[in-house]
């Protein structure tokens, strides 16, 4: 490439990096904002979680010290500057930091998601190459309504299933947890734990330990990847179909390359990056589906420790984690798209 469309390449990377940077500021701001004001729909979060179990003197006296007396809008511009200091404020239930709960169970979160995104590769995209091979014949009609079930299905629906048959009837694998109780003590024990399992497991040197890790996240991850496998499943297949027809590989045709090699080298490459734009997306919906897939196999994930929360009715936790939550994906979301810009020059313009 020569020097002055390098410059003209680099230039417009750092445009587009520069307003998706600034438009992450008010959607982050927005967000913050929607989860402020949606969760003070139900009241103050001493009334809610309290009320009816104190007299309305003593609820007045809680109030009164944590502030929420005070106006709407002087209780907003504290909580945007204790996010920024990095406070998501202290959970009532079992009086842990927010940033606390978000890093330790976040990281159990983590774990799970990358697990369940392994399944999907590994499902998806050889699936979705092969609908696209037997493009409307049988092969595609089923696997494309294996991709509609699973993506339909709802999460804890599958993840019940499939505890029923290889944890209750076969007795292969376990039926909830990150790992038995032993090996969560000793792992717990290690100095400075990552609190990601498999990372901890290995670290130990103990085999053991790795195999009772990875037995436990294998349903979890299968509930969880085939969700996301289904999308993929249909992107590849439909992006598959479009690259193969495009004038390059048409040309590739008539250069003598041969089928297989026009479409692994020149088709499949860029059939692989709308999945890079949509993953995106993707993080949202995982997350998602992680606190179903969590509270099903009772997983200490960051959506195992919200639901506990909700049903013991602590709304400063759970703001505090919904707001945490939006950041991580409106964070990913940026990130994904400096990765797609990386990928595919034709978005920077």
């Amino acid at each position: 490439m020569r020097p002055s469309k390098q410059r003209s390449a680099n230039s417009a990377l750092l445009r587009y990096l520069g307003l998706r940077l600034a438009l992450l500021i008010p959607t982050v701001l927005i967000l913050v904002t929607v989860v402020f004001f949606f969760m003070r729909v139900i009241g103050d979060p001493i009334t809610a979680a309290q009320g009816g179990r104190l007299s309305a003197s003593e609820l007045e006296a809680r109030r009164e010290a944590a502030g929420y007396n005070r106006p709407i809008w002087v209780q907003y511009f504290e909580y945007l500057g204790n996010i920024l200091r990095g406070d998501f404020g202290i959970a009532s239930k079992d009086h842990r930091e927010i940033t606390e709960v978000v890093l330790t169970n976040g990281a159990a979160t983590l774990e799970l998601v990358f697990w369940a995104l392994l399944v999907a590769f590994a499902v998806g995209i050889p699936l979705g190459r092969l609908a696209a091979r037997y493009h409307d014949r049988l092969p595609d009609v089923s696997i494309r309504t294996f991709a509609v079930l699973f993506y339909a299905a709802p999460v804890f629906f599958v993840g019940l299933l499939l505890k029923l048959l290889f944890s209750s009837q076969l007795g292969w694998l376990p039926a909830s947890g990150r790992a038995t109780f032993e090996t969560r003590l000793e792992l717990g024990r290690m100095e400075n734990p990552s609190h990601i399992l498999i990372i901890d497991a290995v670290r130990s040197g103990s085999f053991d330990y790795v195999v009772d890790v990875l037995r436990h996240a294998v349903l979890p991850a299968i509930t969880l990847g085939l969700l996301t496998a289904g999308v993929f499943i249909r992107l590849i297949r439909i992006n598959l179909l479009e690259t193969v027809q495009a004038d390059y590989v048409t040309a590739a045709r008539a250069r003598g390359v041969a089928e297989r090699k026009v479409v692994s080298k020149h088709a499949f490459r860029n059939a692989l990056i709308p999945v890079v734009t949509v993953m995106g997306m993707e993080i949202a919906l995982m997350l998602g589906g992680a606190i179903l897939t969590e509270t099903t196999f009772e997983w200490d994930g960051i959506g195992y420790q919200l639901s506990q929360y909700l049903l013991a009715r602590d709304f400063i936790a759970v703001q505090g984690i919904v707001t945490a939550i939006a950041l991580v994906i409106a964070l990913a979301s940026f990130l994904i798209d400096v990765i797609n810009a990386l990928v595919d020059p034709r978005v920077r313009y």
